[in-house]
C-alpha cells in the first residue's frame, strides 16, 4: 500500500482551498472544506483497509480536486452565492456515491 501517496493527495486538495486570492478569504464556506475533508479521509481510510486499489483512490482523489477547483472558482469574485454552493453540494453529493461504490463494489484488494 501507497499510503503516503494517498496522505499527500489529501493534503494538496486541503491545499487547494487556500490557494485563492486573499480577497476571497472573508467569503468561508467552512461546510464545504469540512466535507471534503471527511471524503479525503473516506478515500485514505479505505485505501489503508485494502477495499480501495491506488488507482481508485487517485481517481477519486481527482474528483475532490474537481470540488476543491470548483470552490476556488468559486471564491474567485470574493462572493460564493447560493447557486454555486448548490453546484459544489451536488458535485459533492457525486464524488460520495462514487467512494461509496468504490468502497463496496465487493473488489478485493
Amino acid at each position: 500500500m501507497h499510503l503516503p501517496n494517498i496522505t499527500i493527495a489529501a493534503l494538496l486538495v486541503g491545499m487547494s482551498a487556500f490557494a485563492v486570492p486573499s480577497m476571497s478569504a472573508a467569503q468561508d464556506t467552512p461546510a464545504i472544506d469540512q466535507r471534503q475533508a471527511r471524503q479525503s479521509q473516506r478515500i485514505a481510510n479505505g485505501q489503508a483497509s485494502g477495499k480501495l486499489s491506488n488507482r481508485e483512490a487517485a481517481r477519486l482523489q481527482a474528483g475532490q480536486a474537481k470540488v476543491a477547483n470548483m470552490e476556488a472558482n468559486a471564491k474567485a469574485d470574493g462572493k460564493v452565492t447560493r447557486a454555486e454552493r448548490a453546484t459544489i453540494q451536488h458535485e459533492q453529493n457525486k464524488q460520495s456515491r462514487h467512494i461509496a461504490h468504490q468502497k463496496h463494489d465487493g473488489n478485493s484488494r
